[in-house]
Parts: C-alpha cells; sequence; structure tokens
C-alpha cells in the first residue's frame, strides 16, 4: 500500500526531494548535464561550461535529428559513451528502451541490440575494460562488442514468466529490485538472478476500454500467503557457454535474495532474507564452484529493512580498508546506525553513535576517513546534513548551519569537495546553492542560502507544526493550515491528510506539506483547516520502538493513534468544528481513510478515500507478510486491520475511488469493500476510473475530473467557511 503517485497528487509533495541526482565525473571536479540535444561539463568552482557531445555526434547516420536522450553513462576509460533513449515504462518507471554507443575516438554512433524489438533493451552497461556491453531483452541475457556489434546471447530459456537479469512484479515494487546482472571486475564473467515467475499465479485484470471485445491484463502477482518466484543465481562467462548456478541455501520459494555483487576474482556477496524478513543472513559464494558460505547474520523481532530504505541505489557493496571490510546498515541497537563490519564477520565497530536515526547515506569518504549522512536528532520532521569519522573514533558533527531550519538534501561530489545543497520547508520555498565542501561554503555569492534565509522578512507561518500528547500517552508531530482571516472565536471545518504505514510520512517540515493538490481552489480562502499527523509505524526518525510498533498492527494501532491525536486536537483547539470533520488519503492512507471512518465514526464524519487496500489479505506478500507475519499464525490480524472486517459500522458520507488497471492495489478491492457495503445497506459514492493504474492519471481530463469530484463531495458533505 506505498504511495509512488500519492505525493503527486496530493498535498504532501516533496518537491525537495524530487530532483534527479547530480552526474559527477569520477574525480568529482565537475558534473554532467543534457541540455537539449547536447550533454555538457561543468566544472567547479566556476562552472565553466564544456560541450562534451554536441547535436551532429547524437545524429545516427542518415538521420537529420539527434537522438533525445534520457540518460547516458560513460565507460571507465571516458572514451565511449552509452546513450539511453526512446524509454518506455515498465510497471512503475521506464526502464526499457533503445541504447546507442557513442565512441568519441573512432567518431561512430552505433545501436545496440540491432534486431531486437524497438525499446526492448534494459539496464544495459559498459564492461569495465569498455570493450563490450551487457543488456536483458525479452528476459534474456546479451553481450555485444562495442566496436565489431558483435552480439553474444548468454541466455535462452528467458519467456514472459522465466525472467533472467531483471525482477518480477514484486521484487521491483517491494525491494526496489531492477537491474539484475553484475560485470566482474576482470570484464569477462556475469552473474545475474533468474526469477521463475511461472511458480506464481497471475492476477488477471480486465481490459474494457482498448478494443470491441474485453481481454486480460495478467500481472505475476503473489499475494499474501502465496509463495514468492523462486530465484537462482548464475554467473556466465562473456564469451558465452554454459552457466554456473550457484548453491544459495534454503528453499528459494521460501526466501528472498535482494542483493548480490562481485566481492572480488570468482567471489560474489548476497543478502538472503527468510520468508518472513525477519532473519537477515550475508553468504559468499564461489563463482567457480557455486558453494556457499555464511558469515554474517542478524534476527530482529518485527522485520528487516534493506539498503534501499537508506540508500537511493541499492546496488553496490560498500567495500572499505581495500576491501577488508564493509560498512552496513543495522538497527538492532533501537536506532538505525552505520557499523564497519570485517569481512569475515567476525568484528564490527559503531560508526555513529547515540540515540538517534541514520536517515539516509549520501557519501562515503574513505581517504579523508569520513561518512556523511542525514539525521535530525531533535526534530523528526526535519533533515540535516551530519559526518562523522569513519573509523568510529569520535560522534557526528552536524555540517548544514544551525540556522536553517528545515529539510535539506545534499548531492556530494565523489571526492566529497563539492555538493549541490537544497533546502526548503513548509513555509518557505526551495533554494538551491553550490558549495564548496567540507566548509559549507557558498561557491556563489548571489546563491548563498544563508544569506538569503537571515535577509527573509519575518512572515506568519501558514503551515503550523505541533505535538499532541495522546491519552495513550503517544507523542505524534501534526500540522495544519488554519482558514484565511482565521477568528479563533469561530468554528472551522477540518480534513486531515492521512497515510500511516511504513512506507512514508505526511509530518513532514518540507516545501508542499500543507497544500491538498486534489482540492480545486484554496481550502484556506474557502475556510478549511487542513491538517496531518504522525503515528507509530511510520519511517519517521524517531527509533525502532517508533517504527516497529506496527508490526502486526497495520490498521489499528495507526488508525488508534491518528484518531487520538485528532481527539486531543478536537479538545486542544476550540476553533475546530467536531461536526464537520473530513478526511482523505491514497493507497495506504485510504485504507487509513476507511478504517478512520469505520472504526471511529464517532470523530470523521466525511471521507475520500483513492485506490485503496480493502483486505489486507489481497495485497502483496512481500509488503504485507513483512509487516504483518504469516497469515498462517497471523490471519486474525490482517483481518482485524482490513476496513472490510469494519464496513458495516459506517455512518458518515463515503467517497471511494478507484482504477480498474490498478496492478498494485487492484481494483478487486474495490468490488469486496463495495459488496460489504450493499450487505449492510450502507450509503455511499463510487467512482472508478476504467483502465487507469494505481495513480490515476492516464487519459485526457483524469486528473481534472478526479479533483472536480473530490471538491465537489467535500464542499457538500462538509461544508466550508466559520461558524
Amino acid at each position: 500500500m506505498k504511495i509512488r503517485f500519492l505525493l503527486v497528487l496530493s498535498s504532501f509533495l516533496l518537491v525537495i526531494n524530487a530532483v534527479a541526482q547530480i552526474n559527477w565525473t569520477p574525480d568529482g571536479t565537475a558534473y554532467y548535464r543534457i541540455e537539449g540535444s547536447e550533454i555538457s561539463k561543468y566544472t567547479l568552482p566556476d562552472q565553466q561550461k564544456t560541450v562534451l557531445i554536441n547535436r551532429q555526434q547524437l545524429t545516427p547516420k542518415g538521420q537529420s535529428e539527434p537522438l533525445e536522450v534520457r540518460s547516458f553513462q560513460f565507460s571507465q576509460n571516458g572514451r565511449r559513451v552509452l546513450i539511453y533513449t526512446n524509454t518506455k515504462r515498465v510497471w512503475r518507471y521506464d526502464t526499457k528502451g533503445d541504447y546507442w554507443v557513442l565512441d568519441l575516438d573512432k567518431k561512430t554512433l552505433l545501436q545496440l541490440g540491432k534486431g531486437r524489438p524497438a525499446s526492448s533493451l534494459m539496464f544495459a552497461k559498459f564492461s569495465p575494460d569498455a570493450s563490450k556491453v551487457a543488456y536483458v531483452s525479452e528476459h534474456n541475457l546479451f553481450v555485444e562488442d562495442a566496436a565489431t556489434s558483435k552480439i553474444t546471447q548468454l541466455t535462452k530459456d528467458g519467456t514472459a514468466r522465466v525472467i533472467n537479469g531483471t525482477f518480477d512484479w514484486v521484487y521491483e515494487e517491494e525491494f526496489d529490485c531492477r537491474d539484475g546482472f553484475r560485470w566482474s571486475a576482470d570484464s569477462k564473467q556475469l552473474a545475474y538472478w533468474q526469477l521463475d515467475a511461472t511458480k506464481i499465479r497471475n492476477f488477471l485484470m480486465i481490459n474494457n476500454t482498448d478494443s470491441t471485445y474485453a481481454f486480460n491484463v495478467p500481472v505475476e502477482y503473489p499475494k499474501v500467503g502465496e509463495t514468492p518466484s523462486p530465484y537462482r543465481i548464475g554467473v556466465v562467462n562473456a564469451a558465452g557457454g554454459a552457466t554456473k548456478w550457484i548453491a544459495t541455501p534454503g528453499n528459494p520459494q521460501n526466501t528472498y535474495l535482494p542483493r548480490m555483487e562481485w566481492s572480488g576474482p570468482n567471489e560474489l556477496v548476497m543478502q538472503q532474507l527468510n520468508r518472513s524478513q525477519n532473519e537477515s543472513k550475508l553468504l559468499y559464494a564461489n563463482a567457480l564452484t557455486g558453494k556457499v558460505t555464511e558469515f554474517y547474520r542478524e534476527s530482529d523481532q518485527a522485520w528487516i529493512d534493506i539498503k534501499s530504505r537508506w540508500n537511493d541505489d541499492p546496488v553496490g557493496w560498500d567495500w572499505i580498508n581495500n576491501g577488508k571490510e564493509f560498512l552496513w546498515v543495522t538497527e538492532k541497537d533501537g536506532w538505525r546506525h552505520l557499523y564497519r563490519i570485517s569481512r569475515d564477520g567476525q568484528q564490527e565497530t559503531l560508526v555513529t553513535k547515540g540515540n538517534y536515526d541514520l536517515i539516509t547515506i549520501v557519501l562515503i569518504d574513505e581517504r579523508n576517513n569520513q561518512v556523511y549522512f542525514m539525521a535530525s536528532p531533535d526534530n523528526a520532521t526535519q533533515s540535516y546534513l551530519y559526518k562523522v569519522k569513519l573509523d568510529g573514533s569520535a560522534p557526528a558533527e552536524r555540517v548544514t548551519p544551525a540556522a536553517l531550519a528545515g529539510t535539506h538534501t545534499y548531492d556530494l561530489s565523489p571526492n566529497g569537495a563539492w555538493a549541490q545543497h537544497r533546502f526548503s520547508n513548509a513555509n518557505t520555498p526551495p533554494m538551491t546553492e553550490w558549495l564548496q565542501m567540507p566548509a559549507h561554503k557558498a561557491i556563489n555569492e548571489n546563491e548563498d542560502i544563508s544569506k538569503k534565509w537571515a535577509a527573509m522578512p519575518s512572515q506568519p507561518k501558514k503551515v503550523e507544526f505541533f505535538k499532541i500528547t495522546t491519552e495513550d500517552g503517544i507523542e505524534s508531530d501534526a500540522w495544519m493550515v488554519k482558514p484565511a482571516n482565521f477568528d479563533p472565536a469561530k468554528k472551522y471545518p477540518i480534513v486531515f491528510f492521512v497515510y500511516g504505514e511504513p512506507a512514508s510520512s505526511t509530518v513532514r517540515d518540507v516545501y508542499g506539506t500543507g497544500r491538498n493538490r486534489l482540492y480545486v481552489g484554496d481550502m484556506a480562502a474557502d475556510g478549511y483547516i487542513y491538517a496531518s499527523m504522525d503515528n507509530r509505524g511510520t519511517p519517521s526518525p524517531k527509533g525502532v520502538a517508533w517504527r516497529k510498533a506496527i508490526y502486526r498492527n497495520i490498521g489499528t494501532i495507526n488508525i488508534r493513534d491518528q484518531a487520538m491525536v485528532a481527539k486531543g486536537m478536537f479538545q486542544q483547539f476550540n476553533f475546530i468544528d467536531t461536526s464537520r470533520v473530513a478526511v482523505h488519503g491514497w493507497s495506504g492512507g485510504g485504507a487509513s481513510t476507511l478504517n478512520l471512518l469505520f472504526q471511529y465514526p464517532q470523530y470523521f464524519k466525511t471521507g475520500i478515500a483513492v485506490a485503496a487496500i480493502s483486505n489486507q489479505l489481497l495485497y502483496d506478500n512481500i509488503y504485507q507478510e513483512r509487516y504483518m507475519g504469516d497469515p498462517a499464525q497471523t490471519r486474525a490480524d490482517f483481518l482485524k486491520g482490513s476496513p472490510i472486517t469494519h464496513a458495516k459500522n459506517l455512518r458518515g458520507n463515503l467517497l471511494y475511488i478507484h482504477g480498474t488497471a490498478d496492478d498494485n492495489v487492484h481494483y478487486q478491492n474495490a468490488e469486496l469493500l463495495l459488496n460489504e457495503l450493499i450487505k449492510h445497506n450502507k450509503q455511499f459514492q463510487f467512482m472508478a476510473y476504467p483502465n487507469r493504474s494505481h495513480g490515476i492519471y492516464e487519459g485526457d481530463g483524469t486528473t481534472r475530473h478526479l479533483s472536480t469530484m473530490f471538491t465537489k463531495f467535500l464542499k457538500e458533505n462538509c461544508p466550508a467557511g466559520g461558524r
């Protein structure tokens, strides 16, 4: 029940985190940028621009227009460039397209995969010696000579359901696993995942709009309680030949393998999780013999997060000390901390010490004995840059200036000398500057955020943050936006925006918070209070006890916290009209909306739920079992937290919205919920968007129609204005 599209469509718009990462040069002295039909290099600190690749170089022979570059990568020697273009979406992201190799010395531009279907190549990457390119096409792995264009097909058993070098729906959605093969350092071998999706059932969606006769759209989707696709790790010679399969321990249909990298000549390192995802094993595998040795293990009473939770790129193993140690993040002491661990797993050193959470790793600067990371020990709604000695010999130091209260992001150069810094808070639009590091000094005085901040006139804060301690003794962060021309003597309707699950938090001090992008017009000007609250189980940096209290409690403890925060606000703020209380959310937030209406109808009178899970047993196994346990043992917990169980209690006004082509939260959820509401004669409004996905944005007029409907329903059932 994640919110891939929710943040774009509703009030919690994470503008500051939506910016693409900087494409740095390997030495960190400059960065690359795609500009129109050219690729330029900007050298720091003076931002001197050099056009590296012009339109002519990007124009294929016999064509008049250059390639439209989506992304690119240089070979390690810098003399060849891989151009990615003509892309298509696979589930969430456009990871399929065409690739071309630009040879800067020979001045040639050659398309890879001649004879393959258009836009069918995935994850192409140079071999370390730049002589070859490997890629996936139609679930098979290929290697192509960068000079001669000779293609060698390494796997031949790939089908729509036997997947080589990439992943099935659920691995991509829940583990952020997409790129499924790795070059060895000597450019002679490739290691890759194979997933056998024939072992799981298809969920059949129905397309009624694109043909006279409806047709099924199958998605390999293992629901709660269903076994996942079994995996294998194979090693194959880049010149072709038989694959050597690694003898991973355990049942591949009852375990997961979300990480695999090369760790040395003829050796792989892997992470394996058990089915419940509360036990992690690190394994070495001999690529020649297939033999596997376990060297590090940890367990948790709830679940274990993997690298994608604290690093945008889950690919890569963070080796240090010439491969004798690696860096590892774990929550075993009650906080998310960074450790350095010996190669044999026998010795470990805590790097980030203290009662705070590492949010994300920004840069490992081994040369300067530093690790840069984001954290916010004193305010869980914000985020700041810290640094700590890589040897763990000293406490962490805050790098972000103390005066800049809010949310920060940094993109540091590989050498740690430069950074692009972005800052905003809920009441301050995003600002960007280039910095000299580690002094945190603006390169351009006109961009200096600290000076701009100091010069800004003091203004009333439209978005107000505060804390509520509930009657259960839980302290929660919250925010509200009061109506324009607010009169404390009047009572105003309140609209809550909710999510509430482990995938995200709605209470963050970042620009875009406090804006409801589903509302047509200005909520404050129309006389609404807009608000949101944090609850136990969200990924806020408040420690393990906060985050993992939701284990086996989705739909209960988070809903209780939300309801009790609302109750506390009603008691604390006399200007809230408790007869006009609305709530809305999307995906996991849609489920929270339904549960609040059904479980706490005395507080919540009107709800708008979009793409919600009505029954947790209908969602995918990796996500729901991670947080709710094995349904064979915890089925009662799944049902207790599912909105469908409580639908009979609906007393207020409900608008339910779902896309019929939702491959994430299936439309099945809507129809089963409708049946339950009908069974108990509960009146409600319902909108199905034909052939729209989880984001409900496809098709002309869709977004406007949804927003118009949202606004009309809210105004009719929770009238605006002070009284």
